[in-house]
């Protein structure tokens, strides 16, 4: 790993004249993904599934692992050519087996989206006694990137997109409790902790993997009613203004927050492909554009635009590395 000649880019606006209601296809202008391999977690619903949709639709060979194939098969079948594999991030071996397969290919990667996640669901832990969202959202994703380093490596010039949340606003991490063995179980918290750790790690994965040609970015994608709300109550959605008049799940209005499934995929293609991030990275966007940091006071205010500072801390971005390592057991010094 040669980092000597990195230079960190400012978090702060590119005014890159797009905005809240810029959609997916807008964001990807007239790029030609031609050649080009992509990986998306989670592509065959709510927002990972219009990504596939959007960068398979320029002529991109996209691959979408899936804990369930046959459920995803029924989503992707309408967009041609999409390669189904199998995946689960709350299984080691999987995670494994699936980049093995990808890196016996042959093929290089050039985009690695990690859009797969759960949010506020009940206490959870995996066989090794990891919290489920720090698990799903953050280890599992840190070890399939970590498996698939030849072949990123390889594409001589790849991105990784790591799909935060202004969630990130509920919590830091908190290394001296990460699975909450000392604290009341919050989802909330776990939840903030683990989008934290989206991007830190952007962070830090794109100091390591510069010199290799391989940056990083992370993504607040807005709010967007999906699958991804399963977890949440009646009450927790009415409070979110995402029950509409009749008492259905979906906004009746929407604002630089709230956003279609278009719209909210929009800041993760951008991120993906767009030439006005070339020799960037490591940065948090959203609103298609690099995020300002938070206002002073409004750290932990979710309702507010912009990224808290321990977000993008390359300190603890390193740390979370190093904690990833010990806890996945990937050696991987890049």
């Amino acid at each position: 790993m040669n980092t000597n000649n990195y230079v960190i880019t400012p978090q702060e606006l590119l005014n890159s004249g797009f905005g809240p209601r810029t959609t997916a296809v807008e964001a990807l202008g007239d790029v030609n993904l031609e050649g080009k391999v992509v990986i998306v977690t989670g592509g065959y619903s709510g927002l990972g599934l219009e990504t596939t949709r959007v960068l398979a639709g320029a002529g991109a060979q996209v691959i979408v692992p899936a804990r369930t194939p046959e459920k995803a098969k029924a989503a992707l079948a309408s967009i041609p050519g999409v390669e189904l594999e199998t995946l689960d991030l709350m299984d080691p071996a999987s995670i494994d087996a699936f980049a093995e397969r990808f890196i016996r290919s042959g093929r290089p990667l050039h985009i690695l989206i990690n859009s797969a996640g759960v949010m506020a669901s009940g206490e959870a832990y995996d066989h090794r006694g990891y919290e489920q969202q720090f698990a799903v959202n953050h280890l599992g994703h840190f070890q399939l990137m970590a498996r698939l380093w030849p072949a990123l490596k390889a594409a001589q010039g790849a991105r990784v997109v790591s799909l935060s949340s202004k969630g990130h606003r509920f919590s830091g991490i908190d290394f001296d409790d990460l699975f909450f063995n000392s604290k009341p179980y919050s989802k909330w918290l776990a939840y903030g902790q683990a989008k934290t750790a989206n991007a830190l790690f952007a962070v830090e994965l794109d100091r390591r993997g510069y010199s290799d040609g391989v940056r990083a970015f992370s993504v607040h994608p807005g709010s967007i009613l999906t699958d991804l709300a399963r977890h949440l109550s009646e009450e927790e959605l009415q409070a979110a203004g995402a029950i509409d008049e009749q008492g259905q799940r979906g906004y009746t209005t929407y604002n630089d927050e709230q956003k279609t499934i278009p719209e909210g995929a929009a800041t993760i293609v951008w991120c993906a492909v767009s030439p006005m991030l070339n020799g960037k990275g490591g940065v948090y966007c959203e609103n298609v554009d690099i995020a300002r940091p938070v206002e002073p006071g409004n750290e932990g205010q979710p309702n507010q635009p912009g990224v808290s500072p321990w977000a993008f801390d390359p300190e603890a971005a390193a740390k979370l590395w190093t904690v990833s390592e010990q806890l996945t057991g990937v050696d991987f010094d890049i």
